[in-house]
């Protein structure tokens, strides 16, 4: 089949794929960061930089962050 063999056909917005399980680390912080990432298909488009700028800022303190010295 062509593209053009499929031109009639309507899209309905089902996905018949079931949706992947959100990524989680199990390190609050950074699942918190994911969490608002993931959160962006349901805000406005302008409002992703400020995410995505706020999200880098966290992982990296999450990953400059020195765990207590367990001694």
């Amino acid at each position: 089949m062509s593209e053009t063999d499929h031109a009639d056909e309507q899209y309905d917005g089902s996905d018949p794929s079931p949706a992947p399980e959100p990524v989680r680390t199990g390190v609050d912080r950074v699942d918190t960061v994911i969490a608002a990432v993931e959160a962006l298909e349901e805000r406005p488009i302008e409002e992703h930089v400020g995410v995505f700028e706020s999200a880098h800022d966290h992982l990296r303190r999450a990953l400059d962050h020195q765990p207590a010295d367990p001694a």
